[in-house]
């Protein structure tokens, strides 16, 4: 009875043994935005290209809406190496400086353009610099899309119509320097604030991301959505060094080309989340206009001075370059 015991014992370790062994490893991903943003639709997109590639091997975890903590936190646990993965768009240029080139206004004429230039050596040297600056990897780039205007006063054609707007604004110091440079009202309005804020008319308008204001129903009260792009901001993927370090040499491999593989239908898909914002909003009466590109880039250059004399030259000549 005794030996059938043991056998038994053994065969059951073995068998515990066999399948944690093969249980693929879980992964976590990590962003604040929610299941209506692109970057969740990232994240989906990279977890199922991942997963085909390393079927039975590893298993992806998503954890939207700040779950993981809000992006400065989940940086911080990405460089300590306690978090995998996450994807993330304004926290980046604050831990490393040189990105903070996303942040120059009028810098990108449409989508086209963004293509053109993260396509070329431009998404080489952000992976270097990232890893250079930060032990950070970035595995891909995406987008968070443009930065418009929605108001309740009036349409913006030109740099003109925007004075004397009150417009809620984040991004920090640098980007209400800027629309206050063109007569605007800068108002750092909290965002879970902004609806009341323009429903009181403690501000005429804000700017955000096309989802931004689809998500908190700001067109119920602003019905003039000029589109301005101002502002084009990157979505990057990024993951730990002790992560990576982790990897068998097939998979780190894996990931290193997933990350581009979905390049093309991230940002198909973020396209598609605008087209289809813009048109329930029109639906709800929203005026939706384009801007003159041009006068705006002129009348903002002066504001690129202080990041070429800190960071250089040699990525806004890339991007330049590519608008033609």
């Amino acid at each position: 009875m005794f030996r059938k015991s043991l056998v038994l014992s053994v065969v059951l370790v073995i068998a515990f043994a066999v399948a944690a062994f093969s249980a693929p490893r879980e992964i976590k991903i990590g962003y604040i935005t929610g299941i209506k943003s692109p970057l969740h639709q990232q994240a989906l997109l990279f977890k199922e290209e991942i997963e085909k590639r390393l079927a039975g091997q590893i298993k992806v975890l998503v954890f939207p809406s700040a779950q993981l903590g809000k992006e400065n936190a989940q940086l911080d646990a990405l460089r300590l190496g306690s978090q995998d993965m996450g994807i993330y768009a304004s926290g980046i240029p604050k831990v490393d400086k040189k990105f903070g080139i996303f942040d120059l206004p009028w810098l990108f004429a449409d989508r086209a353009h963004v293509i053109r230039a993260m396509s070329g050596p431009l998404y080489k040297e952000c992976v270097e610099s990232l890893k250079k600056s930060t032990g950070l990897h970035l595995l891909g780039a995406y987008e968070n899309g443009f930065r418009h205007v929605i108001n309740k006063v009036r349409a913006i054609h030109q740099p003109d119509d925007l004075k004397g707007l009150k417009i809620r604004i984040t991004g920090g110091k640098f980007r209400q320097g800027v629309f206050a440079s063109l007569g605007a009202n800068p108002a750092p309005v909290a965002w879970s604030e902004t609806f009341t804020a323009l429903q009181t008319g403690v501000v005429d308008g804000a700017e955000a991301a096309t989802y931004g204001f689809y998500s908190a129903k700001l067109y119920e009260l602003a019905k003039f959505l000029s589109l301005t792009r101002h502002v084009y901001t990157p979505t990057f993927l990024v993951a730990s060094d002790r992560f990576i370090k982790s990897l068998t040499p097939e998979q780190k491999t894996a990931f290193l080309e997933a990350g581009p593989a979905i390049t093309d239908v991230a940002y198909a898909s973020a396209e598609r989340l605008e087209a289809e914002a813009f048109e329930e909003m029109k639906k709800a009466g929203v005026e939706i206009n384009e801007i003159n590109f041009p006068a705006f880039q002129q009348a903002t250059r002066n504001v690129y001075k202080n990041y070429i004399d800190s960071q250089g030259d040699v990525w806004l000549k890339q991007i330049q370059a590519a608008q033609q």
